[in-house]
C-alpha cells in the first residue's frame, strides 16, 4: 500500500471499528478481541509510516476540498509522527488495561466506552495528521465529543457535573478563542497549511503576533494552561481508563501538541523570538508549572494529584517552547512523548489501588507496595520519570528545555524547572516512601489483599518498561523531534 493509503486506514480503521464494537456489544470477550486486534493493526500502521518519515517523506494526501485553498487533508510530519506512535501505541496496552479494570470493578455501559475509546483514538490520530489548521480544528471538536461520554461514564451527579464543565470548558475555548484565531490567520495569510518555518511571513507586526499566539494558546483549552484548567480536574470522576485516555493519550496531549504544532509551523520559531513580544508566555507558562504544583502538593485523592501533576507537567512543554530554541523545541516533543508513557503508568497504578484495595487517598497508601509491589514498583518508576530522574524518560525533556534556557539566558525558565522539579519531589516521594517503609493500620485495607487482575499488572508492567526504555533507547523519539526543528 501507498503511504498516502496507510494514513486514511490510520485514522478510519479505529472509527470503522466502533461500528464491529457495537455489533458485538452482547459477546464481551468478542467485543473486546475486536478492540485489541484493531489496535495492533492501527499501531503497525502507524509504524509502517515510521521510516519513510525518517528518511524525509512527507506522505499527504486531500480529503475534499471544502472551498478554495481549505481543504480536509493529511499530511505526516515528525511531530505528527511522533504523536500518532504515542497515542496508537499507548491504546494497546490502554486496551488491556481496560479489560482487567473494567471487568474488576464491573464497570456499566462497558460497550459505550470501548467504543468511544476507539473513536477518540480515530480523532487523535486526525489530529496528528492534520496537514491544516482546518482539519486539525475539525478532528480537535470530534476528539472533545467522543470523549464526554467517557468522563461521564457513572452517569451520577458529580459525573454530569465534571462533563458539563468538561464540555463548557473545551467547546467554549475553542468557539470563543480558538476559531477567531483560525479566521484571522486565514484573512491575513490566505493559507491554512502548516508549513515548517510558519506561513505569516518574514516580519509581522508584533502586536498582531502576540494577539494571535494568546488567542491560539488559550484557544487550545485541552493544554489546560491557568487559568482555564477547571476541566480537567474536574474530569477526574471518570473511570481510571479514561483517566489515562485523558492524561496521558489523546486529550491533553492533543493540546500541548497543537500549541507545538502552531508554534513551529504557523509562527516559526524565528518570527516569533524576532517579534520579541512573547515574554508573557514564558511567565503563564511557569505560573503553571508551579501553581500546579503547589495544588498536587496540597491534595490527598491519589487522582487529583496526578491531575494537578499534569496540569504543571503540560506547561513544561509551553515552556519549552516560549524559550523559543531549537533545542527548548526538540525538549519539547521529547517531554510529550516521555509524559506520556510515565503519566499513564501512574493513572494504571492509582487504578490497579483502586480495584485491589478501594483505596483512593494518598493518607490511605502506607505499606501498601507489600501487598501490591508490581503496581508500586510500576508507580515509583512513572513518579521518579516526573520528577527527571535517571534513568527515567522525563530526564531527557527537562534536559533539552534547560539547555535551551541556559543558552539564551532565560533563567526565568532554569528557575521555574529547578523549582518544579523539588515540588514534583515533595509530592511524589512521600507516596513511595509510605508505600514501602511505612506499616499499614490495621484498620486499612491495604494489608488484606494482593495485586490488581493480570491485564492491569501487565499493562502498568509495561509502560513503566517503556518509560525507561524511553531513556535507554530514545533514538526514534530523538530523530523525530530533532527533524521537526530542522535537526
Amino acid at each position: 500500500m501507498s503511504p498516502e493509503v496507510l494514513v486514511i486506514l490510520a485514522i478510519c480503521l479505529p472509527a470503522a471499528s466502533v461500528a464491529l464494537i457495537w455489533l458485538a456489544g452482547s459477546q464481551p470477550n468478542v467485543r473486546e478481541a475486536v478492540t485489541l486486534t484493531t489496535a495492533v493493526a492501527v499501531f503497525g500502521i502507524v509504524l509502517s509510516l515510521l521510516l519513510d518519515v525518517l528518511a524525509g517523506a512527507r506522505p499527504e494526501v486531500s480529503v475534499i476540498e471544502v472551498m478554495t485553498g481549505v481543504s480536509l487533508a493529511f499530511s505526516v510530519e515528525p511531530l505528527g509522527m511522533l504523536f500518532g506512535t504515542i497515542a496508537s501505541g499507548l491504546w494497546i496496552v490502554n486496551s488491556i488495561y481496560s479489560i482487567g479494570y473494567m471487568r474488576g470493578n464491573d464497570e456499566p455501559r462497558q460497550t459505550l466506552f470501548y467504543m468511544c475509546f476507539a473513536a477518540a483514538i480515530a480523532s487523535t490520530l486526525g489530529i496528528a495528521f492534520a496537514e491544516n489548521l482546518f482539519t486539525l480544528f475539525v478532528f480537535y471538536e470530534i476528539l472533545t465529543l467522543t470523549t464526554y461520554p467517557l468522563v461521564t461514564h457513572k452517569g451520577n451527579e458529580e459525573a454530569r457535573s465534571g462533563g458539563r464543565m468538561y464540555l463548557l470548558m473545551l467547546l467554549g475555548t475553542s468557539m470563543v478563542l480558538l476559531l477567531p484565531a483560525i479566521l484571522w490567520t486565514w484573512a491575513t495569510t490566505g493559507n491554512l497549511s502548516f508549513e515548517p518555518g510558519g506561513i505569516l511571513g518574514a516580519a509581522p507586526d508584533p502586536t498582531f503576533i502576540s494577539i494571535l499566539l494568546l488567542l491560539f494558546v488559550y484557544g487550545f483549552g485541552k493544554a489546560a494552561v491557568m487559568p482555564l484548567h477547571f476541566w480537567l480536574p474536574a474530569a477526574m470522576v471518570a473511570p481510571t481508563p479514561v483517566s489515562a485516555l485523558l492524561h496521558a493519550v489523546a486529550v491533553v496531549k492533543a493540546g500541548v501538541f497543537s500549541i507545538v504544532k502552531v508554534v513551529v509551523y504557523v509562527f516559526g520559531i524565528e518570527t516569533l523570538a524576532s517579534a520579541g513580544t512573547t515574554d508573557w508566555l514564558l511567565w503563564v507558562a511557569g505560573t503553571t508549572v508551579i501553581a500546579a504544583s503547589v495544588i498536587a502538593l496540597m491534595q490527598d485523592n491519589l487522582k487529583k494529584r496526578l491531575a494537578y501533576s499534569t496540569i504543571s507537567q503540560l506547561s513544561y512543554v509551553v515552556l519549552a517552547v516560549a524559550i523559543l530554541t531549537p533545542i527548548s523545541v526538540v525538549g519539547a516533543a521529547m517531554h510529550i512523548a516521555a509524559h506520556a508513557v510515565s503519566k499513564i503508568t501512574l493513572f494504571f497504578a492509582a487504578g490497579s489501588i483502586y480495584t485491589a484495595a478501594h483505596l483512593t487517598e494518598v493518607s490511605q497508601l502506607k505499606g501498601i507496595g507489600r501487598s501490591m509491589p508490581w503496581t508500586m514498583t510500576a508507580f515509583a518508576i512513572g513518579a521518579l520519570s516526573m520528577i527527571g530522574v535517571p534513568p527515567t524518560a522525563g530526564f531527557l525533556g527537562k534536559w533539552f528545555m534547560l539547555s535551551g534556557a541556559m543558552e539564551t539566558g532565560q533563567w526565568l525558565a532554569v528557575a521555574v524547572i529547578f523549582a518544579s522539579t523539588l515540588l514534583n519531589a515533595a509530592y511524589f516521594l512521600p507516596i513511595i516512601y509510605s508505600a514501602f517503609f511505612r506499616t499499614p493500620d490495621e484498620s486499612e485495607a491495604a494489608s488484606h489483599h494482593g495485586e490488581a487482575p493480570l491485564p492491569i499488572v501487565i499493562a502498568l508492567t509495561l509502560t513503566a518498561a517503556g518509560t525507561v526504555a524511553l531513556f535507554i533507547f530514545p533514538g526514534v523519539a530523538l530523530a523525530l523531534s530533532r527533524l521537526l526543528v530542522g535537526g
